[in-house]
């Protein structure tokens, strides 16, 4: 019999008789793989609580659920068990809008960049900042540290965008830095690999789990870009005990579900712009050409870069525009769910005449 709790399960809620506690482990389109104090099973979403009138959240991989044994088949996967943490997008079908989990109940996220072309402090910013927002920690994987001709340097930029988060520089090939990531992989616990195609993923994965278990690909030698390798969500258990979320949904996930978190997350990452913010000569500046504005002062004192600052504005406006499209889909939402009542009534009275 499997302890769920080595998953990292805590129980929130009793299940009721027949209902067992499970962990997505994978994802395979409407079929889901699943493990609970019986083993490894496959699952499909109960049709009357997933797409009625108010539907759960669709699980995804990371999810703790619960589960009903079916004879003969896949067990049927009841509700959606609440999340500490999530990375979520925009649901990509068209015609979808509404919010799409790509992994849950993670405790790490683990930033990945190569010391490579792949560097990039701007992404890196954005990475920190949706790692901030999704209720997670990170922690900042510096790959290929092998290839770089100058890698303290490239360390050094990535603690001054990063501050306060722990950065590890390490090698697959050489094997550099791989011990510094035993005290993040704690038995029960969860981490997710974030990071775009060609930064090692893969590699690591292999690496950490002592077989390969993941397709690497070669990169390209002209931009230092991979395929991505990832098909499906899946959580894979380290022989430590540690558990890794891959997922292919990664790269299309947006700032746009949780509007305090955004406004929070960008606080946390760009902690030393907004401590200039409000201290202008005038309280309306713009931060453009006005005088004794304090953000154009320490740009030219060298203390935040005009790029920095630049990040911070573009992340900002993207804050806003997501506010703005999260409203109109609520309000998309609401007006849909006051018509289908609508409707309902009209069809009683019809019955009722």
């Amino acid at each position: 019999m499997i302890d769920l709790r080595l998953y990292g399960y805590t129980e929130t809620e009793a299940p009721e008789d027949g209902v067992l506690p499970a962990r997505i482990t994978a994802v395979y389109r409407e079929r889901y793989e699943l493990v609970c104090q019986n083993g490894t099973q496959y699952g499909k979403l109960k049709t009357s609580v997933y797409y009625g009138r108010e539907p759960h959240p669709f699980p995804t991989v990371g999810d703790f659920v619960f589960i009903k044994d079916v004879e003969g088949g896949d067990c049927q996967i009841v509700k959606t068990l609440p999340r500490k943490s999530y990375f979520s997008r925009l649901d990509p079908d068209p015609g979808g809008f509404r919010e799409q989990a790509v992994a849950a109940n993670f405790d790490m996220v683990f930033i990945m960049q190569s010391l490579n072309q792949n560097f990039n402090l701007r992404r890196l910013e954005r990475y920190l900042t949706l790692t901030w927002q999704s209720g997670a920690t990170p922690v900042i994987i510096l790959t290929k540290v092998d290839l770089a001709d100058d890698p303290q340097r490239q360390i050094s930029e990535a603690e001054e965008v990063a501050a306060g988060v722990d950065i590890v520089a390490t090698s697959i090939k050489t094997g550099e830095g791989l011990k510094s990531l035993e005290p993040y992989l704690q038995p029960g616990k969860t981490g997710v690999f974030l990071g775009s195609s060609g930064v090692g993923k893969s590699s690591l994965l292999n690496t950490l789990m002592g077989e390969d278990v993941m397709i690497v690909k070669e990169i390209r030698e002209d931009d230092a870009r991979g395929r991505h390798t990832t098909t499906h969500r899946q959580l894979f258990t380290l022989p430590c005990g540690t558990h890794i979320i891959d997922t292919p949904g990664m790269r299309e996930i947006g700032m746009w579900e949780n509007i305090d978190g955004i406004q929070n997350a960008v606080s946390d990452v760009f902690a030393d712009i907004e401590a200039y913010l409000g201290t202008c000569k005038f309280s309306d500046c713009r931060h453009q050409n006005e005088p004794g504005c304090a953000i154009n002062a320490a740009i030219e004192r060298g203390e935040i870069t005009q790029e920095r600052w630049n990040s911070y504005q573009k992340l900002q406006r993207e804050a806003l525009y997501a506010e703005d499209k999260l409203r109109s889909l609520r309000e998309k939402s609401a007006r849909n769910q006051d018509i289908a009542a609508w409707s309902r009534r009209l069809k009683t009275k019809k019955e009722i005449w």
